[in-house]
């Protein structure tokens, strides 16, 4: 087995997916989260700010799926395979809902007739939470493991992922987009609009608190094997501890007015969430809980050494530019929406 500063290339590559998964739910998160939430926003003109707010960064941002959806690809074909196949109906309705929301973004204000833009609004909220229960119930369904033959196939229907786990994880997951994308509107708006967000801030802030406490609580109790890798390793307790103080830093930060230290606190308390999965999910990348045998790992599910060492090469060339492009891009459209005759 090749390694690298005495880390094998597999585990590099487990390293790599995670942190392109990690920036696409802080990125794509917040557009999420700005519309599944659009329909609390009562005026056009409000709800023309909250889509020009992400218009010219929201496809940008889903750069990072594609590339997470390659990295899997490349880099673990048989998970690939065993992952789409399992999640075929998920995927399909995580897929329609993608192209939904870009076509009411783009359609919306195309024509000025009321019931026209009426109707995107309300494709684009509900295309917005479609995906965001998607990508939960996806992850709940990973983390909890999945029902493997032997030959590494899904053996189950497509009712097994109505989990009450993954059900939770799904609720928990709009809740955390919600608040990061109202976190980031307020950001982006002003006056009485401000005020406005800077109320459903609060709210969706509570919503996530809550639904996270419910999903911990579930989990210690009926899935306690989860925390199996915290309770061998004390010393990783800091990171479920840094997570708890993100969330807490979020209200605190929003009663102040620091939305940018909010939006940064919920950016990185996504990211230890999904490192706190990946800890406790490692070294599989499908688990099987019934023939735990017939698990897909980083190892039997990898391509050969020779290409992961080639696409660590690739990645440590490509990686740095997507996010020096994407910097970028928020760098020039930093500051508040102003809307213009070239707006959304």
């Amino acid at each position: 087995m090749h390694t690298f500063l005495g880390v094998d290339y597999n585990q590099w590559w487990f390293l790599v997916f995670g942190a392109v998964i990690s920036g696409y739910a802080i990125l794509d998160g917040f557009d999420l989260g700005a519309g599944a939430l659009h329909l609390f926003l009562n005026k056009e003109q409000s709800r023309r700010i909250a889509i020009n707010a992400i218009g010219p960064i929201w496809d940008g941002n889903e750069v990072w799926l594609v590339i997470g959806g390659g990295a899997l690809f490349a880099g673990f074909p048989v998970a690939y395979a065993a992952i789409f196949s399992a999640f075929y109906i998920p995927f399909m309705v995580f897929l329609i809902g993608l192209i939904w929301r870009g076509v009411a973004i783009e359609f919306r204000s195309k024509e000025p007739m009321r019931w026209w833009r009426k109707t995107w609004d309300i494709v684009y909220c509900v295309a917005s939470i479609i995906i965001s229960l998607s990508l939960g119930l996806m992850l709940g369904n990973v983390v909890e493991g999945l029902p493997l033959n032997k030959d590494m196939e899904f053996t189950g229907d497509w009712l097994y992922f109505f989990n009450p786990f993954a059900i939770f994880v799904a609720i928990t997951t709009l809740a955390l987009f919600m608040m990061h994308g109202a976190i980031f509107l307020t950001m982006k708006t002003e006056n009485r609009l401000y005020v406005k967000m800077h109320l459903l801030s609060n709210n969706f802030t509570i919503f996530f608190v809550v639904s996270f406490v419910i999903t911990t609580l579930y989990t210690l109790l009926y899935i306690p094997h989860l925390s199996d890798f915290f309770k061998a390793r004390p010393g990783y307790f800091v990171i479920p501890l840094l997570m708890t103080l993100c969330i807490a830093n979020i209200p605190r930060q929003i009663k102040k007015g620091k939305y940018r230290y909010a939006f940064i606190s919920s950016a990185v308390t996504i990211a230890l969430l999904l490192i706190m999965v990946a800890l406790e999910v490692f070294p599989y990348l499908l688990y099987s809980p019934q023939h735990p045998n017939n698990s897909i790992t980083v190892y039997n599910g990898a391509s050969s050494q020779q290409t992961v060492k080639i696409l660590l090469i690739i990645a440590l060339i490509g990686t740095p530019l997507v996010a020096t492009y994407t910097t970028f891009v928020f760098w020039t459209f930093k500051g508040k929406v102003k809307l213009d005759e070239m707006s959304y």
